[in-house]
């Protein structure tokens, strides 16, 4: 197995002292030791190879706490990018038919036209796409466009009709399909993960071909931005199958934690997958995930107060997805089960849902170091933290939003005051709450360094700082990516920080981003290093910094 010294630059372990190290001695896919540089020449193998950091900084890579790979690899694949500004140049709806339209010519008739990445709050018309306008791109093509959140759509006609939809259909629990208030006429909106059935799952339409080809391209852009670990989190049984695919001897270049939907326990676990499942070491079982509420774009996230400007007078708080007593079965199941549990909670209404279920499995069934994790956990509340902190409850944060959606917050969904307090890490610093940051890719790019920059500057796309008082420094933000990630699932003993015996999957970074936090931007992954062999490298040094 060979052996290689990385020298010559700063080196951060995000070991539990935060130490920074001369040197660092793998051996194959682990590490051996980390010391000065005199020390490990003297120790390491007569072959072994140098690795030369030429004054650059060397950090664990790192790991995504929650997001949905490899969608980002389909969007680019299959779909129809309907991104607007910043991450593309959608602006107004006449765009957006007109990129649906080419798709459609394209596309032969009665094959589905997808359109994803919609954003109603950025688009110029500030609404989705109504049933007839997508008629009136076609007709003989279902087409189906997706919010830019994942949590809702529109449809046309015949994409109703295949999703078994008329103006009779129910409502059901946790959704809404849109009507016209007049007439009861299906307007082609469509509203939650229960209405949006299998058209709102990460897989639709993707076959296995396309899931290995979408695998590929997800993979490759997150090894360029230093990222080795990744998560499908929301994992259907038609995804478990795909992953399950792969032969356990093949290595896809990438590891990935999967965490499969929650309602398919008990029987996921009992009947249908082995001790041994998925065989792929490289793929591994991760925690089971359920859902509370919608999103902030969509005023679906569900509030103890209304919006600061409702959108709908008839849930001006926003919408639940479930009912605190199915909640409460869910998580005593699950938890009862010994399994750990991530569930999100985007409003601070639909996280008090969930910390409440939680407390009432502890009182239940006592179980120390669960782990169990809110994701986004945007609107919480310090008396919240608190509670979360003694409950053993850990959070998942996505100050993301800051940057694409935070001029919005302030002035739409939440309001100045509790703008101020989106995705409050610093608050969870101060309760004793460990946290992770996350892009939840593909809602926002998988982009490790901008991320960090969002919770460390907290600036808004026009320049706002929101909430001075909830920045975190550089480092947090960097073991929130890190270390932390690798504990919120239980791999803090083999991944995240630069130690010996963990894996050798390291970020070679172009600056120290410790270093002038105004400028973490200014930062970029040079290589990434998976299992001690290099699996990106940037093209020349001198290459355009790419800010998003």
């Amino acid at each position: 197995m060979p052996s290689t010294l990385y020298f010559n630059g700063t080196i951060l372990t995000m070991d539990a002292q935060n130490s920074s190290t001369e040197a660092v001695l793998t051996e194959g896919d682990r590490i051996q030791a980390v010391g000065t540089e005199a020390d490990l020449r003297a120790r390491r193998p007569a072959d072994s190879q140098e690795h030369d950091l030429q004054g650059h900084t060397l950090m664990p890579a790192f790991i995504d706490p929650h997001g949905h790979f490899p969608d980002p690899g389909f969007i680019r694949l299959f779909r129809v990018d309907l991104s607007p500004p910043p991450l593309g140049d959608c602006r107004q709806m006449a765009q957006a038919l007109d990129r649906l339209r080419e798709k459609a010519s394209a596309t032969p008739e009665g094959d589905w036209v997808m359109g994803v990445s919609f954003d109603n709050t950025s688009i110029l018309e500030g609404r989705m796409p109504t049933r007839a306008e997508l008629d009136d791109v076609s007709r003989r093509h279902p087409i189906w466009v997706i919010h830019a959140s994942g949590h809702n759509g529109a449809a046309n006609s015949l994409a109703l009709e295949r999703r078994g939809v008329n103006r009779q259909t129910p409502d059901p629990e946790g959704g809404r399909f849109g009507r016209d208030p007049e007439t009861g006429a299906l307007t082609g909106l469509i509203d939650g993960l229960s209405a949006m059935g299998e058209m709102g799952d990460t897989d639709f339409l993707i076959n296995r071909e396309r899931f290995w080809q979408g695998f590929d391209a997800c993979r490759d852009e997150y090894l360029a931005h230093g990222v080795t670990y990744a998560q499908n989190a929301w994992t259907s049984q038609a995804m478990l199958e795909h992953f399950a695919s792969l032969p356990a001897d093949q290595d896809p270049g990438i590891d990935i934690e999967l965490l499969p939907v929650g309602n398919l326990e008990p029987e996921l676990t009992t009947h249908w997958i082995d001790p041994n499942w998925p065989g792929n070491p490289h793929f591994t079982l991760g925690p089971r995930k359920l859902f509370t509420d919608g999103a902030f774009q969509l005023q679906t996230a569900y509030l103890s107060a209304p919006y600061f400007r409702p959108t709908d007078p008839d849930h001006p708080c926003g919408m639940v997805y479930t009912s605190q007593k199915q909640l409460d079965a869910d998580v005593s199941k699950l938890h009862g089960s010994g399994l750990q549990i991530h569930c999100h909670c985007n409003g601070d209404a639909g996280a008090e849902m969930f910390i409440d279920a939680v407390e009432k499995a502890l009182h239940a069934h006592p179980r120390t170091d669960h782990r169990h994790t809110i994701i986004h956990g945007q609107a919480l509340r310090d008396d919240q933290l608190e509670r979360m902190a003694q409950l053993g409850l850990t959070v998942s944060f996505f100050p993301a939003h800051v940057y694409f959606w935070g001029d919005r917050h302030y002035d739409t969904f939440l309001g100045p005051e509790r703008a101020a307090r989106i995705s409050p890490a610093a608050s969870a610093e101060r309760c004793g709450v460990r946290y992770t940051i996350h892009n939840d890719a593909s809602v926002t790019p998988t982009r490790p360094i901008h991320l960090a920059h969002c919770a460390v500057n907290r600036t808004t796309a026009s320049g706002r700082v929101l909430g001075e008082d909830q920045k975190i420094s550089v480092l947090s933000a960097l073991r929130a990516q890190t270390i932390d990630a690798a504990w919120q699932v239980f791999k803090e003993d083999q991944r995240g920080s630069i130690e010996p015996g963990k894996v050798a999957d390291f970020a070679v970074l172009s600056r120290n981003p410790l270093h002038a936090p105004e400028r973490l931007t200014d930062t970029r992954v040079l290589e990434t290093i998976r299992n001690g062999q290099s699996v990106f490298a940037a093209p020349h040094a001198e290459q355009e910094i790419e800010h998003i």
